[in-house]
C-alpha cells in the first residue's frame, strides 16, 4: 500500500528538524526547569514504551517482507520520527 507521498515525508522531516533546533536552542538556558520530576519521568517512560512499540511494528513489517529490522534499532533510538519515515519509504519502494 502506497500512502506516503514525498511531499508529506519532506514536510515531516523539515518539521522535525525545525523542532529539534528550537528544542536545543531553548534547552541551553541557565534557569531551572519548571517541569516536575515525576512529569519528566513519565515523559521518559512513555517515550521509551513508544519506541519499543514502534520497533515491534517495524520488526513485524520487515519480517513480512523478508528484511532485517535489527539494523534500524540504533537509528530508531536516536531519532524515531525520521527513522520511521525512512523505514516506511524504503519498504514501500516498488521492486524492479
Amino acid at each position: 500500500m502506497y500512502v506516503w507521498s514525498k511531499w508529506l515525508v519532506i514536510t515531516l522531516l523539515v518539521t522535525f528538524g525545525v523542532l529539534q533546533i528550537v528544542f536545543w536552542s531553548t534547552a541551553t538556558g541557565e534557569s531551572t526547569s519548571e517541569l516536575a520530576t515525576r512529569t519528566t519521568h513519565w515523559l521518559g517512560v512513555n517515550y521509551f514504551l513508544l519506541v519499543v512499540w514502534v520497533f515491534v511494528w517495524m520488526f513485524d513489517q520487515a519480517r513480512v517482507r523478508g528484511k532485517n529490522a535489527w539494523v534500524w534499532l540504533l537509528p530508531l533510538l536516536i531519532a524515531p520520527l525520521p527513522t520511521l519515515v525512512a523505514f516506511v519509504l524504503i519498504l514501500q519502494r516498488r521492486l524492479k
